[in-house]
């Protein structure tokens, strides 16, 4: 069966994470950890049209506390992923999870994941345990991911600050910390110093597009040397998927905002159940602000750009 969509937002739960996760009490955000196993995700991505699924890591990633752990389980992990989509490399993709904050250990990961296991590119957590992206200690990081010309996805975790009680972090604050950890970016210079990376946002950028003009007037007079040109620019330069945004309300400050080519479908299944995301399917499917090729170049084909051995 050939789809017609690539999902560049799609989870995996191997046994033995789960199995870690459940013996610890770990969750994403507070949010159940869902069944998952690759017969279900392929019915599901044969069900919804969906021809490759690139699949990650969730929150709450790999380290809880032990650089040695983290660095085993993320190699565990790669590998098992690795072998995955050997097996299927039309089905499914990798984005390499690494250990951090664990630096010279993520640059040591990556480097293995791209260049051994061909790893379609790595995950990282909008924080690292309460750290965001734009923060200084991740320079090695963003070089080396630089010098491979990587693709970057970038996914949601708690913010360190209480939640709302009642409410699990994904409801509300992922959308958040998507949105802050993107701006730390910019401002502190990432998206104009690495100009190879291309950077992923989840979940449409949170409300990135929708507030984008605000944060580049707003942040210039706090950051010297920096411009609100220059600052939307590189707000321009990230990638952004549909899951769990391809409403109504979202969808024409997405189109509006993004850079032609820099929206990417997106599921987040398992975490986003199939009965979900068939209704934020019929919500792209069915918008009516499309013109010409739109919502195939979002569907697949800006995912080409991305990822070449897709159109192969």
């Amino acid at each position: 069966m050939t789809g017609r969509r690539i999902d560049v937002h799609q989870h995996l739960i191997p046994p033995s994470y789960r199995k870690l996760l459940d013996e610890r009490g770990l969750t994403a955000g507070g949010w159940p950890t869902p069944e998952w196993s690759p017969e279900l995700a392929l019915g599901m991505m044969d069900r919804r049209s969906i021809s490759t699924g690139v699949l990650s890591i969730s929150a709450p990633g790999v380290h809880f506390g032990d650089d040695r752990e983290a660095r085993r389980l993320a190699r565990e992990l790669n590998d098992f992923h690795a072998e995955l989509v050997k097996d299927r490399p039309s089905r499914f993709g990798q984005f390499a999870v690494l250990p951090l904050p664990d630096i010279d250990g993520a640059v040591a990961e990556a480097t293995y994941a791209i260049n051994e296991l061909h790893a379609d590119g790595v995950v990282i957590l909008s924080n690292i345990h309460g750290l965001y992206l734009g923060d200084k200690k991740f320079e090695p990081l963003w070089a080396a991911l630089d010098d491979q010309s990587a693709v970057v996805f970038i996914h949601p975790t708690e913010p360190p600050v209480e939640m709302l009680r009642g409410l699990p972090s994904p409801v509300l604050d992922y959308p958040f910390d998507t949105t802050r950890t993107a701006v730390h970016m910019t401002v502190n210079g990432v998206m104009s110093r690495y100009r190879r990376l291309k950077v992923i946002l989840s979940h449409a950028g949170g409300f990135l597009p929708y507030a984008a003009y605000r944060f580049s007037l707003a942040a210039t007079p706090f950051n010297p040397g920096t411009t609100p040109e220059g600052i939307l620019a590189d707000m321009k330069r990230f990638y952004f998927d549909t899951a769990l945004s391809s409403t109504p309300s979202a969808l024409p400050s997405l189109m509006k905002f993004a850079a032609p080519g820099h929206v990417l479908y997106g599921s987040d299944f398992p975490f986003a159940t199939e009965s979900v995301g068939t209704v934020f399917d019929d919500w792209l499917d069915t918008y009516d602000g499309w013109q010409h090729s739109d919502l195939e170049s979002v569907n697949r084909r800006n995912a080409y750009a991305l990822f070449p051995r897709l159109a192969t």
